[in-house]
């Protein structure tokens, strides 16, 4: 996902060269991984000629939420306050990520972006 996020729209091809720098995946690997991900929702993609060029259905940060909603779902029976607290009581969350947290929190309180 973070291949096509970054280089988007693309095409297999051009996925296969991002991720083949780190990882030895042959480029059909590839062609069905992102044919899963598709059959998922998690992109779309459009007909050039004969290359499908893909791009992500969702931002990375809407998609990265949602998958959060499903954990607090899961496992911390719908408790955003079950979730944070045990990321904190896990030492999940540094002292500088806690006070940028609460800055977030604070300026939408106050209506702010």
């Amino acid at each position: 996902m973070q291949a096509v996020w970054n280089a988007a729209p693309c095409t297999v091809e051009a996925v296969h060269r991002i991720v083949s720098a780190k990882r030895k995946l042959k480029e059909t690997s590839i062609r069905t991984l992102l044919r899963r991900l598709e059959q998922k929702g998690y992109l779309r993609h459009k007909e050039d000629g004969r290359a499908y060029v893909y791009r992500a259905a969702e931002p990375a940060r809407s998609l990265a939420a949602r998958a959060v909603r499903r954990i607090i779902d899961r496992f911390c029976q719908g408790s955003v306050e079950e979730l944070v607290s045990g990321m904190v009581d896990a030492n999940v969350l540094s002292g500088n990520e806690m006070d940028r947290l609460e800055a977030f929190v604070r300026s939408r309180r106050r209506g702010g972006q």
